[in-house]
């Protein structure tokens, strides 16, 4: 297969703009944190940026294997059309989180962001495996965004 330098730039782009985008609207998000209480095995605020650019990065290269898989192009629409809805979830949440205060609606979003991503994992997959294993530190990172998000909410009630 031939590399595709810059349909893998637009991939890995589209998710970086849309995480710096949802940072820069929920502003002084980890001035916010960094007042909350917080439920044990929280990490330091500045791990989240670290974290989220590498996930987004695998998202992007995930999502540049399915474009380039040669699968059937329905199954390719179809899988990067789910991509696209987990990607505006995902986008919300730190606004419904840090901008509103919602702590126990930003947990709901997260579940329904990670019923998403395991959703997304079952579609890559069935086009490309390694796509699919790209995402499974996306879902493990929102799942351990979900304990904390639901230990800010109890602890901050």
């Amino acid at each position: 297969m031939k590399l595709n330098k810059w349909l893998l730039i637009k991939c890995i782009a589209i998710p970086l703009a849309v995480g710096a985008l949802a940072g820069i609207l929920s502003g002084g998000g980890m001035r916010k944190f960094a007042e909350l209480n917080k439920p044990p095995l929280s990490p330091p605020g500045w791990l989240f940026p670290v974290v989220w650019t590498v996930l987004y990065l695998l998202m992007g290269i995930s999502s540049y294997l399915i474009c380039t898989s040669g699968a059937e192009k329905k199954k390719i629409t179809e899988a990067i059309t789910l991509y696209f809805y987990q990607l505006v979830v995902n986008f919300l949440w730190p606004i419904f989180f840090f901008d509103f205060g919602w702590y126990l609606f930003s947990f709901f979003w997260l579940l329904l962001l990670w019923a998403m991503i395991v959703l997304l994992i079952k579609r890559f997959g069935q086009i490309s495996k390694p796509a699919a294993y790209l995402l499974v530190p996306y879902l493990l990172w929102v799942s351990f965004a979900g304990y904390l998000n639901l230990g800010i909410w109890w602890l901050n009630r």
